[in-house]
């Protein structure tokens, strides 16, 4: 029996994964957290709640409400504020950043967390496919119109929450919308591609030189970009799919919590040790392997075009 014990004990705390050991408190700093109204994004925010000033921006303010007043009553920080923000409609995604701009003179942690996994073919108001218009150009945009506040603020950082299913994905410039074929699964694996690519470009335009497969160092604007893989974790994400969800169900003991998800994201948030790092891909805590596709510079560049195109912007 202790055996079992001992075995079942080590199993989590393989599972479990890394965590998130920095003490680094965040007084007079304010961070954005999309999608914290649940999941990882939510124990992201808790964490970052009793190291200084949070803003909750999500689609559904009722949720993101709850989530903040549990947050506000366990931290006993006031600071944690909701703002409405929905990452499928780019009209929303600019009266957030006008508001947010107008309210907050600093900016100095942004946590592109928000995503949805295997929809079925659906568009997002502007008439993207919904995936890649929430989980890529929906935060290229956010991004775009909150970088300069970043820079005023720096040193600061950018988060992009990517997934290990990045090494499933392409992107498929001929059908980037999936018009002509569409699988939700390969959907999903294509924008969290398009979240490591978009990092990779963007911590080379912020610091003119940088690698992804080891560390280097922010000589520019003083703002970094990382992104990450929190692992699978136990979250409402899957719940487009009925498989999925009884999967996650049966297999629960193999996932992550919630909390234990969001130690990366955390991590790239804070640690003292990556105040420099950038263009950097994470997973538990620690540099990670990323797929051929996800460290070619040409792709980057090119779907960094297209999505300027896309979303009507001028970003050098």
């Amino acid at each position: 029996a202790w055996a079992v014990t001992e075995a079942t004990f080590s199993c989590r705390r393989y599972v479990a994964g890394g965590q998130c050991k920095s003490t680094a408190r965040l007084e007079g700093k304010v961070v954005i957290v999309t999608g914290a109204n649940t999941g990882i994004g939510k124990e992201t925010a808790r964490d970052l709640a009793r190291r200084g000033k949070v803003i909750v921006a999500c689609r559904d303010v009722a949720k993101a409400e709850a989530a903040a007043s549990e947050i506000r009553a366990e931290t006993g920080n006031q600071q944690v504020l909701v703002k409405k923000l929905d990452l499928a409609d780019t009209k929303s995604i600019r009266e957030f950043a006008e508001k947010f701009l107008a309210e907050e003179k600093e900016l100095h942690i942004l946590i592109n967390n928000a995503g949805v996994m295997l929809c079925p073919y659906s568009k997002t108001a502007d008439g993207f496919e919904m995936h890649l218009g929430v989980n890529h150009l929906g935060h290229f945009l956010l991004t775009f119109l909150l970088l300069e506040r970043l820079k005023q603020s720096a040193p600061a950082r950018i988060v992009n929450v990517s997934s290990l299913a990045h090494h499933g994905g392409r992107i498929r410039f001929h059908d980037l919308q999936g018009e002509k074929s569409y699988n939700r699964g390969l959907a999903y694996c294509h924008s969290k591609l398009a979240n490591v690519l978009f990092t990779r470009e963007l911590a080379r335009r912020l610091q003119g030189k940088f690698a992804l497969n080891c560390f280097s160092f922010a000589t520019g604007t003083k703002v970094t970009a990382n992104a990450l893989h929190p692992g699978s974790v136990s979250s409402e994400l899957v719940r487009h799919s009925f498989v999925m969800t009884w999967l996650w169900k049966i297999f629960s003991f193999f996932l992550k919590t919630p909390w234990e998800g969001a130690q990366t994201s955390i991590y790239c948030a804070v640690a003292e040790e990556l105040e420099s790092v950038t263009g950097q891909y994470f997973s538990d805590c620690q540099p990670a392997y990323v797929s051929p596709r996800a460290r070619d510079d040409e792709t980057a560049k090119k779907l960094w075009s297209v999505s300027c195109e896309l979303l009507r912007i001028h970003w050098d």
